[in-house]
């Protein structure tokens, strides 16, 4: 019987821009241009997720179910020891809404404004289930954002943020910090 999970040989043969060690891919995720996507050490990617355009992920990352990371040309990077959970949206790439411009990819350049713009998710970050993330985004080493938050604007360092938008509600504890050490300790 088959892993849910790609075989180290077989995630080499998916032809990956590079892949870490102990690296989870499950067969049910849909991978664009995969030769763009870089992938650490201790990186799990759950059902349903997508991945498209240039990805740069760090180690220890977990993208939950159902998750679409949509980076476009300029990249969403994210750093070690991330949780995106499961629905979230991260879009490196979003039309012009104005009604100035023509949308989707289908339409000819000329006749769009497209805004790529790198997203940056930096160390220990979480997403909770069903944010939203736009592009140029960058989140803060050590922010938590609450579930179903949509962020439109850079966070602070070690803070928590929710709602739509999300906005800062309070700081967030830095224990983490500390397993960090041990877990590095141990490698």
């Amino acid at each position: 019987m088959k892993s849910n999970f790609y075989l180290p040989t077989e995630l080499y043969e998916l032809g990956l821009g590079s892949v870490g060690k102990d690296v989870l891919l499950s067969r049910k995720a849909s991978i664009y241009s995969p030769e763009k996507i870089f992938i650490g050490n201790n990186v799990r990617i759950d059902d349903f997720c997508i991945l498209s355009g240039d990805i740069i992920l760090g180690d220890y990352i977990h993208i939950s179910a159902y998750t679409g990371i949509f980076a476009g040309d300029s990249g969403v990077k994210i750093e070690s020891f991330s949780t995106i959970s499961g629905k979230c949206l991260i879009y490196g790439k979003s039309d012009d809404y104005s009604g100035e411009f023509m949308t989707n990819p289908m339409v000819p350049k000329e006749f769009t404004n497209v805004d790529d713009s790198l997203v940056h998710i930096e160390k220990y970050v979480i997403l909770g289930c069903g944010c939203t993330v736009l592009p140029g985004v960058i989140i803060s080493e050590g922010t938590a954002v609450g579930a179903m938050s949509l962020v439109r604007e850079n966070t602070c360092p070690w803070s928590v943020y929710l709602g739509v938008p999300a906005v800062y509600s309070h700081p967030r504890e830095r224990r983490i910090l500390d397993f960090v050490k041990e877990i590095k300790e141990e490698v």
